[in-house]
């Protein structure tokens, strides 16, 4: 009889230890687990444009940023060419001497 205490004892710990433990982990996890202002608010996401003036007016400023962006771009290569131009006609010049 003592045996069978034991075994009913076991079967049941092994059926509630992992129910206890989802129960524990699992209720009030909002206050355990959240990081205070972690995602931004409303106000401070960005608006998806829906009108069709909205979206014209998006993607005439992604053009214009990605303008500016490129010809920057093309002017510091271009000063670097120039850099290394200058460079290699001082290396010249000095090898010449």
């Amino acid at each position: 009889m003592g045996g069978l205490n034991l075994e009913v004892f076991k079967f049941g710990m092994y059926v509630m230890f992992p129910i206890g433990i989802m129960y524990y982990f699992g209720t009030n996890l909002d206050e355990r687990f959240t990081v205070p202002d972690f995602w931004p608010k409303a106000e401070h996401s960005h608006k998806i444009p829906t009108e069709r003036d909205e979206i014209e007016a998006e993607l005439q400023r992604l053009r214009a940023k990605r303008l500016y962006l490129r010809d920057k771009r093309l002017a510091q290569e271009a000063a670097q060419q120039q850099q290394q131009q200058q460079q290699q006609q001082q290396q010249q010049n000095r090898d010449q001497e």
